[in-house]
């Protein structure tokens, strides 16, 4: 007869519960009586819990999301506590050392390993996602997003640390649906490069899966305002229209698009030479780095001769992402797109692609100038870096996704986030 010594009676148990819950997950995943919601059970082993939190826990995010000011003064405490910033980081070795063993990783970080709902199984998304540091960041905004039908493109600055690259490498490895982008380039602030590393991600994306519905890019200090449910059903709202940032440009910013810039020492710097006109006399229009827009807009931004041409001719501006995507949006016969008569302009806050607070047009409550109230957070380039003061309001918007998140200066802020759209997504199920 064998005798179980305590340290393999001990492995044996944790094996037991593995390989049940990796079952559990199998059976999951495919559902005899299609989307019936009393077929699945539980969800418990899916639900964000004090047990999976770190110090945040204390927080009571309810109240935090509530605008509740003892539970934001609790947080605002915390999060100026050096210990505690210390102990809710993760290291980019532990991704490298977690995912060795890519079931339990992914069992023990809760991703969700099946469509929540036909609904959502008969609408995939395609995501590009650009990273160059803050792999912590990162991980968290996949978790937050990752559906099984969606696919996700992830380009990591060349330039990045070998560290950064080699734990995002291997987060993307236990996933089929997720996959470093096939070229990757060193990004440049406000110059060409940025806009590259996504176009590379949307020929990835475009070829490899015809399913995929809508194109998302974000960042690694994204984070969503929406479950993915909502998200699709604000898509398919949107009838095959695009949405984002596209207006008039400022004549103050007409100097990025009629000078002619280059890379020099790792910068973006004008040369004294004027630009020649854009191809096709196209009207240049002002937006912003991030989009939500259907495949054909992709198809036109690979295939369409007068798109093909209007990049070439960007090539050498400054911040070329802020309006490339603009000025595509108003070309007559790309998909989803609008008639470039300024009557159809949309502002960033019109548009449901990314939520950002600018220092400039942040003003007191009640302010008719402002629009939108104070940043509770900290600013980093004039731009908010979300604080938990900041979630009441940020929740009361209709984007898909806000812009900055740092979990290095506020982590409750996405601890909350977290857990308020896990806890959504499995309510929606019930």
């Amino acid at each position: 007869m064998r005798i179980l010594t305590p340290g393999s009676l001990q492995l044996s148990l944790k094996l037991t519960v593995v390989l049940g819950s990796l079952w559990m997950v199998f059976l999951l995943s495919f559902p005899e009586k299609g989307w019936d919601p009393t077929y699945i059970l539980r969800y418990s082993w899916l639900e964000y819990t004090d047990a999976d939190g770190g110090p945040e826990k204390v927080c009571n995010c309810s109240a935090i999301l509530r605008g509740e000011r003892e539970a934001l003064e609790q947080a605002k405490l915390l999060t100026i506590t050096k210990d505690f910033h210390k102990s809710v980081q993760i290291p980019d070795e532990y991704y490298i050392n977690a995912t060795q063993d890519c079931s339990q990783f992914k069992l023990s970080r809760k991703y969700i390993p099946f469509p929540l709902s036909q609904e959502e199984e008969d609408f995939p998304l395609a995501y590009s996602i650009v990273v160059h540091k803050k792999v912590q960041n990162f991980e968290r905004l996949l978790r937050a997003i990752y559906a099984p039908q969606n696919i996700y493109c992830v380009h990591v600055d060349k330039k990045s640390e070998a560290s950064v690259f080699f734990a995002i490498w291997a987060i993307t490895s236990c996933f089929e649906n997720v996959f470093m982008v096939s070229q990757a380039v060193n990004v440049v602030y406000a110059a060409w490069p940025r806009v590259q590393a996504d176009l590379n991600c949307m020929a990835d994306l475009y070829n490899a899966s015809t399913k995929w519905k809508y194109f998302i890019n974000l960042c690694g200090q994204d984070f969503p305002l929406k479950t993915n449910l909502e998200i699709v059903r604000k898509l398919r709202s949107l009838k095959g229209a695009n949405s984002l940032e596209s207006e008039t440009m400022a004549g103050e910013k007409k100097w990025r698009v009629s000078n002619v810039h280059q890379i020099v020492d790792g910068e973006i710097k004008g040369i004294g030479k004027a630009k020649e006109p854009p191809p096709f006399n196209l009207p240049i229009l002002s937006g912003n780095a991030y989009i939500v827009v259907n495949r054909g807009y992709i198809r036109s931004v690979l295939e369409d001769n007068r798109v093909l041409a209007l990049i070439e001719w960007a090539k050498d501006t400054y911040s070329p992402d802020e309006f490339l995507w603009a000025t595509i949006q108003r070309i007559p016969g790309v998909p989803g797109s609008r008639w470039p008569n300024h009557k159809y302009d949309m502002t960033d806050m019109n548009a449901i692609a990314r939520l950002v607070k600018w220092q400039w047009h942040e003003g007191s409550q009640g302010s008719l100038e402002a629009v939108y109230p104070e940043c509770r957070g900290t600013h980093v380039r004039a731009i908010c870096v979300y604080g938990a003061g900041d979630l009441q309001w940020i929740l009361e918007q209709q984007h898909l996704f806000a812009n900055k998140f740092d979990i290095d200066t506020d982590p409750i802020a996405v601890y909350c986030l977290e857990k308020y759209f896990r806890q959504k997504a499995l309510a929606e199920l019930l």
